[in-house]
C-alpha cells in the first residue's frame, strides 16, 4: 500500500522535526502556530480500531486510541527504513455522563448530539502520545469541562446547516461557529480543539524539541 506523506513547513531551511499521525486539519493549524516543521503521514494508522472495546471508560479509550495510532506509525517507519524522528499522535472525544459522543454520521446524528449538549456540562478529554527516538512511549492526557448553554431547535439546525459539526467529535468546533453555544469551560482550549499544548510541549520536550508558541 503506497503510504501518503505531506510535509508542514514553517521554516523551509530546517528539516521536519517530527511525525504526525493525524488526519486533522486543526493539530496541524495547532502545531504550525507553535513553530514546529513537522511531517504528517496520513494513512499508516488505518488499521487501528477507534470502536470502543466492552465497557471500556472513555478516558481509557482515548488513550489507547492515541497509543495505538503512534505505535502503528512508528512501526511502518520502521518498516520503510525512515529517518528516525518522534512520532506524534493525539485523540480527543466528547464525553457525556459515561457516553462517547462521536463525529455525527450524517446530520440527523449531528442534531441529536447536539441536543444532548444543550444547558449541560460535557467532558472533552485529548491524549497525546509521544515515541521518541529510542521507541519509548510518552503520554500524557487532558481533561477540559465545557459547559453549553440552552439550545434551541432553530440554532442547531442553523449550525448543522454551515456542515461544521460533521466532521467533529461531539458535533461542534469551540474554534467555529459553535464558539457561541459555549458559556464557560475550565481546561485547555486548545485541547477541546484538538491538541492540548501544555501536554504536547511536556511530552516533545522530553524529546529535545522546543515550540516557540
Amino acid at each position: 500500500i503506497r503510504r501518503q506523506r505531506q510535509m508542514c513547513i514553517r521554516d523551509r531551511h530546517k528539516p521536519a522535526q517530527l511525525y504526525l499521525a493525524s488526519k486533522s486539519p486543526r493539530r496541524r493549524e495547532l502545531l504550525t502556530q507553535w513553530g514546529l516543521n513537522f511531517e504528517v503521514l496520513l494513512n499508516p494508522f488505518d488499521d487501528v480500531s477507534e470502536e470502543p472495546l466492552a465497557n471500556e471508560e472513555p478516558i481509557d479509550y482515548v488513550t489507547r486510541v492515541a497509543a495505538e495510532k503512534a505505535l502503528s506509525v512508528d512501526s511502518y517507519i520502521q518498516t520503510a527504513g525512515m529517518t528516525r524522528l518522534p512520532v506524534l499522535a493525539s485523540d480527543t472525544i466528547v464525553e457525556l455522563d459515561g457516553e462517547i459522543l462521536r463525529k455525527p454520521a450524517d446530520k440527523v446524528d449531528a442534531f441529536k448530539t447536539l441536543k444532548k449538549l444543550s444547558g449541560k456540562t460535557h467532558r472533552v478529554i485529548s491524549s497525546v502520545a509521544v515515541i521518541d527516538k529510542n521507541r519509548k512511549l510518552l503520554q500524557d492526557t487532558s481533561i477540559s469541562q465545557v459547559q453549553f448553554r440552552e439550545l434551541s431547535a432553530d440554532e442547531i439546525q442553523e449550525y448543522i446547516a454551515t456542515e461544521e459539526p460533521m466532521d467533529k467529535a461531539g458535533a461542534y468546533a469551540i474554534q467555529g461557529g459553535a464558539a457561541k453555544f459555549v458559556q464557560s469551560f475550565n481546561g485547555s482550549y486548545s485541547g477541546i480543539v484538538g491538541l492540548p499544548k501544555l501536554v504536547t510541549f511536556s511530552l516533545l520536550q522530553n524529546c529535545g524539541i522546543t515550540l516557540l508558541g
